[in-house]
């Protein structure tokens, strides 16, 4: 059962201004280390953090907070599964949130879908339920 959506644009000339204005104090208060290494990395690093950026915002949509009620923007990551799909990591505050809204005996799976058409960056996040393994 899906117990949030969340979806975001933004535009990636936004994102770039912000780093050459604020640069390691905007990275470090919005992105994880784990995603600074990952789009620091990137030929294309402003369309990587715009991505990571537009994800967050599509998550704490998903979650039904926003960035209030205690989830902050390091409390979610993009992070990659092993096949290389995306997903997220929460901790803190969105962590929190998240079980919150988890039915009781179900296991949670969070969905990521980025894409860019430059200069729009778009996230797409669910949120999902399913009875966890071995529960009645």
């Amino acid at each position: 059962m899906i117990i949030g959506i969340g979806s975001d644009l933004i535009d990636m000339r936004r994102v770039e201004r912000t780093i050459e204005r604020f640069g390691a104090r905007f990275l470090n208060r919005i992105f994880t280390e784990t995603e600074q290494a990952k789009s620091d990395r990137r030929r294309n690093r402003v369309e990587s953090y715009a991505k990571r950026y537009a994800a967050k915002e599509a998550c704490a949509k998903a979650l039904g907070t926003g960035f209030r009620k205690g989830v902050f923007w390091r409390d979610m990551g993009v992070v990659n599964l092993p096949g290389g799909k995306p997903s997220m990591a929460l901790t803190g505050g969105a962590a929190r949130r998240l079980a919150e809204i988890t039915p009781p005996g179900c296991e949670v799976r969070i969905e990521v879908s980025l894409t860019d058409e430059p200069p729009i960056a778009q996230a797409i996040v669910i949120i999902s339920a399913i009875p966890a393994a071995g529960a009645a």
